[in-house]
C-alpha cells in the first residue's frame, strides 16, 4: 500500500521553520509571498526564528516539529 503524501502546506511550514531556525533570510522563500504556501512558509520562518531567539536547542525543535 502506498503511503499518503504529506500536505504541501505542512511541508512549506517545515521548510520555512528550518530556514528561520538556521537564521537565514526570509528572502529565501521559494514560493510567491501572496500564495497560501508562501504564507505557510513565512509562518514557519517566523516561528523558527522565534524559537532560535528563545534559545531552543535542535533536539527541542525536532520534537516540536514532529508533534505538528
Amino acid at each position: 500500500m502506498r503511503s499518503q503524501k504529506r500536505d504541501a502546506a505542512h511541508r512549506a511550514f517545515l521548510r520555512g521553520y528550518q530556514t528561520g531556525y538556521d537564521m537565514k533570510s526570509k528572502s529565501l522563500c521559494p514560493y510567491q509571498a501572496e500564495s497560501n504556501l508562501g504564507q505557510e512558509w513565512l509562518r514557519g520562518w517566523r516561528e523558527g526564528r522565534q524559537d532560535q531567539w528563545q534559545g531552543f536547542n535542535a533536539q527541542a525543535c525536532q520534537q516540536k516539529v514532529s508533534a505538528m
